[in-house]
């Protein structure tokens, strides 16, 4: 039996599962169905790192959703389970960040640093008529430039950015969110290597790394959201490309 007729057949035993379970609603079945789908759960939360929160906490709420998914799931609607599971996922996992962002403050003395900051970044950008570097802002405020780079860094995490622009809430079939479910199954898999030494960078360096290689966007748009040059993205890129080289090359 070929691969396509193997997936064919492991969705049609996936589909009759379903059915017995939303007839039954037997206790094994759905503990059987959670662990078929529980990879929709580990996708979802991966989609979600990097954002102040531990994949292990993420995985646990999205896991949870899909438990619930699964409980209100009716297949005599028409919908494909993954249609129907993806936005309850990304909703329980939103809802978590929004509750986490009402407790999240930084300390007053380096909130007014900031404000600072963006102020003196305004009026030497137009004074010179480009963005500043760290290092003309760090004379400016009189403060040393790392000192400059950890309130950027300190602004970029605290910054309200919508869960919207990474995934949208209208995309309710997964394939449109992963792509085909088994190849991205594969994927994710073995992106592991990748997302582990991405976990060895700050959150400055992988904003970067991210923004380059996931949005595919020019050094110089990048450089002028974080407000430094574009010299000081290209010396970071490059200076964590062979950091990320030397760890590949170790594996």
């Amino acid at each position: 039996m070929g691969v396509q007729a193997c997936e064919k057949q492991k969705h049609e035993n996936l589909e009759a599962l379903l059915r017995e379970y939303c007839e039954t609603r037997d206790i094994n079945l759905r503990n059987k169905l959670l662990k078929e789908y529980l990879y929709i759960a580990e996708i979802i939360a991966k989609k979600f790192v990097n954002r102040g929160v531990e994949y292990d906490d993420l995985f646990q709420i999205a896991s949870l959703a899909l438990l619930k998914a699964l409980e209100r799931y009716d297949i005599n609607k028409g919908f494909k389970f993954s249609s129907f599971a993806t936005p309850t996922i990304i909703g329980e996992i939103k809802n978590y960040f929004r509750d986490k962002s009402r407790i999240i403050r930084l300390p007053r003395k380096e909130s007014e640093m900031i404000k600072k900051l963006e102020k003196a970044r305004q009026q030497l950008t137009n004074k010179f008529g480009r963005s500043p570097k760290p290092e003309e802002i760090a004379e400016y405020l009189n403060i040393s430039t790392e000192e400059v780079l950890e309130l950027m860094e300190s602004r970029y995490i605290t910054s309200t950015i919508s869960l919207d622009y990474y995934i949208d809430d209208g995309e309710t079939d997964l394939s449109m969110l992963i792509g085909e479910e088994e190849k991205d199954y594969t994927r994710i898999e073995n992106k592991d290597l990748i997302e582990k030494a991405m976990e060895k960078l700050n959150d400055l360096e992988r904003k970067v790394i991210y923004e380059r290689f996931f949005n595919e966007r020019s050094q110089r748009d990048i450089a002028e959201e974080i407000g430094v040059s574009q010299m000081y993205i290209s010396r970071l890129e490059r200076r964590v490309l062979q950091r990320l080289k030397r760890i590949f090359s170790d594996k």
